[in-house]
């Protein structure tokens, strides 16, 4: 028997199997708003490895429904570091959707905890996000090493950091 899948997972889904097969974006069920308005990042993989992953630290849309289908799409067919999702490959994805708190500034890396918190690093126009809990992540010092390379923020270049926890649907 296989576990129900949460309502904002459904609606990712349903996105970007409708996107990719017809191009058309779906609208969210009437009167479905998923809650507040937040930020939200949507991950896909494919046999266990990424696929894709695109979000908003801060909500960009009205609510939380439209906040998952502009990232599951954006997360399937404009994540750069991969070619869009295919058709064929729409029953082998695994998708997540990571609902954001607000981020909160961190004076220290103390307060930090690679499994709970994700991370926004700064430094003048850079900027890089890391959600919490990755595979391969187990470390605070590994975190902000990742998220550091993924802003290009040199070792010597001041950084400002803020955390954020998340709800993560499967």
């Amino acid at each position: 028997m296989t576990t129900p899948r949460h309502p904002l997972v459904e609606l990712a889904q349903r996105t970007i199997e409708e996107f990719v097969r017809s191009g058309r974006k779906p609208r969210a069920p009437e009167g479905y708003r998923g809650g507040p308005p937040s930020g939200v990042f949507v991950s896909l993989k494919k046999s266990g490895k990424l696929r894709g992953c695109i979000g908003t630290i801060t909500p960009a849309t009205e609510n939380l429904a439209q906040e998952v289908i502009e990232n599951a799409i954006s997360a399937a067919v404009r994540d750069s570091r991969f070619p869009p999702v295919s058709d064929e490959e729409l029953d082998d994805l695994e998708v997540t959707v990571d609902v954001l708190t607000e981020p909160e500034p961190v004076q220290d890396e103390s307060s930090l905890d690679e499994k709970r918190y994700g991370i926004i690093v700064k430094s003048g126009g850079k900027r890089g996000v890391l959600l919490p809990d990755l595979s391969g992540v187990d470390s605070v010092e590994k975190q902000l090493e990742i998220v550091r390379r993924k802003a290009g923020i040199g070792n010597e270049e001041n950084f400002e950091i803020y955390r954020f926890e998340v709800k993560r649907y499967r």
